[in-house]
Order: C-alpha cells, then structure tokens, then sequence
C-alpha cells in the first residue's frame, strides 16, 4: 500500500512534467526563431510568420485581475452572510444554489454574457463611463473607446461570475471550520459580529483564504470560452477597459484548428502555452511565499 500511494505521488509530478516538456519542445521553434524578444513581441500576424506573446499575456492578467477583484470582495460578502447572519432556513438552499454555479458549463456562461453583458455594456454602462468619467485626468484612459460591449472589462466582469463560487465555496467550509469556542469567546468579551470576522475569523482561516482566491484566479487564467464570446478576439494591447483582446487560451482555442502540424504557428501556440504555465506556476509560488511570511 505504501508503495501504491508513493507511486501515486510520483505519477502525477511525472504528468505534470511531461505536460510542461510536450508544451516547451513544440515551442522550441518558436523561440529559436523570435528568442526572448517573443515574450514582448506584439505582433501576431500569420501571414508574415510573424508571432508575439505580449497581447495575450496582457489580455489574460488584465481580464484575471479584474476578475478577482470583482469575485473577492462577492464571494466574501456571500459566504460572511451564509455563516453569520442567514438563518439555518435560508443558508443551506443558497449555499448549495451558489455552489451549483460551479457545474454550469462555460459556454453557458459565455453565451449569456454575449446575449446579456454585451448589450448592457455597449447601450448603458460604456456610454455612461465614457461621458463622466473619460474626461478624468490619468484615470480617463481607462474609460475611452467605442462602446462595442465586447472587451477587457466585460471579459472580467464574466470570468468573475464564474470564479466566484469557487472562491465562496473555500471562504464558507473555512468559515463553518473555525472552531466555535474562539468565536464564542470573542463574542463573550464584547465584540461585534463584523469585528469577530475582521480581529479573529479572517487571522485565523488566512492560509485557506488566500488557497481559494488561487484556485480562483487558476480558473479564470485557464478559461476560454466564455472569454472568446466577450473579449473581441483582437491580438493588441488597448489601454482602455472597453478595448477588445485576447487571452492566451481564447487565442490557442481560436487558431490551434487552423495552425498545421509543424508549421510556425503551432510552435508559437504551445510556446503561448507553457508561459501560461509559467504564469500558473508563478501566482502559485508567490502565494505560497506571502503564506510563509505571514505564518513567520
């Protein structure tokens, strides 16, 4: 048995291994023909075999960090109102709908966002931001451009949606696994609810929460499509929150059909992929080293 579970171990960093030398040895074309330069590159242009990384790069930190800074701030709402204030009554059928959002396909989540998010945003939200707050010193950048509906912002708008019960599902088991006689005694000295959850819940379930909002931002940089139905499918880098992009898994799913077997262009969709696992990799080890800190 000893030896199964050993060998159990060792077959998944073996897969995790060969997962990332498949992806680095397709790519290798790509970088002995572009070198380093690939990374920054901008352009991706397949009739002069000519092919960048940087516009994908850009499209999937943005749409990922606006995701987790809409989903962070709801799934904690969520999971702090499920376990202190909700009655039992109501919390048990809620929980389990928000959890039920996880299993919905994401094309489910990408037609919706094109036949629901796209119109709002074109018709209400990027005409409304770009006539008050474009003319912003600094800041109106961010809020210029046509309003076609498609782009960053709702690309991140829809991943949050996705990664939100993923993110709550972690903050409420966290939450519920607390033991009772550290709240209760936070309470017997006078505290408020909000207080217990800020001075005591949140110190002691960190490690597990900043492990949620992990696997909630691998979720949302490996999505692609619902961020192909929304993000406007465009290999250049906008600064505005309106303009259209790509990521790179919307851009591998898009032009991996129409990319031959051991042309240049598949070589530099695998390279796109292995730096998205380095990206992974990175997030995760930078996680585990503000884990470290904090538990110091």
């Amino acid at each position: 048995f000893a030896g199964l579970v050993r060998l159990s171990g060792w077959l998944i960093l073996g897969l995790l291994g060969g997962l990332i030398a498949v992806l680095a040895w397709g790519g290798l074309s790509a970088w002995s023909a572009f070198g380093p330069g690939f990374v920054w590159s901008t352009v991706w242009n397949p009739v002069s075999q000519h092919f960048g990384a940087a516009a994908p790069v850009f499209g999937s930190v943005v749409t990922t960090l606006l995701a987790l800074v809409f989903a962070v701030p709801l799934a904690f709402g969520i999971a702090f109102w499920l376990v202190e204030m909700a009655p039992a009554v109501v919390a048990g059928p809620i929980g389990m709908a928000v959890q039920l959002l996880a299993a919905v396909p994401s094309i489910i989540f990408g037609m919706w966002g094109f036949f629901v998010i796209v119109p709002a945003m074109a018709h209400y939200v990027q005409p409304w931001a770009r006539r008050h707050l474009g003319h912003l010193p600094g800041v109106g950048t961010l809020f210029q451009g046509p309003p076609y509906g498609t782009g960053l912002l709702t690309a991140g708008l829809v991943l949050a949606v996705m990664v939100t019960p993923f993110v709550c599902a972690v903050m409420r088991d966290v939450f519920v696994a607390m033991p009772a006689q550290i709240r209760e005694s936070a309470y017997g000295l006078g505290a408020t609810r909000w207080e217990v959850m800020r001075s005591v819940t949140l110190p002691w379930s960190r490690p597990a929460l900043i492990g949620g909002i992990m696997l909630g931002m691998g979720r949302a940089l490996g999505e692609t499509m619902a961020v192909t139905f929304v993000i406007g499918n465009t290999n250049r880098i906008g600064w505005s929150l309106f303009s259209p992009g790509n990521t790179i898994a919307s851009l591998i799913a898009l032009e991996f059909p129409e990319s031959p077997a051991g042309s240049l262009k598949l070589a530099s969709l695998l390279a796109l992929g292995f730096i998205l696992m380095v990206i992974s990799f990175l997030t995760l080890a930078c996680s585990r080293l503000l884990l470290r800190r904090g538990g110091g």
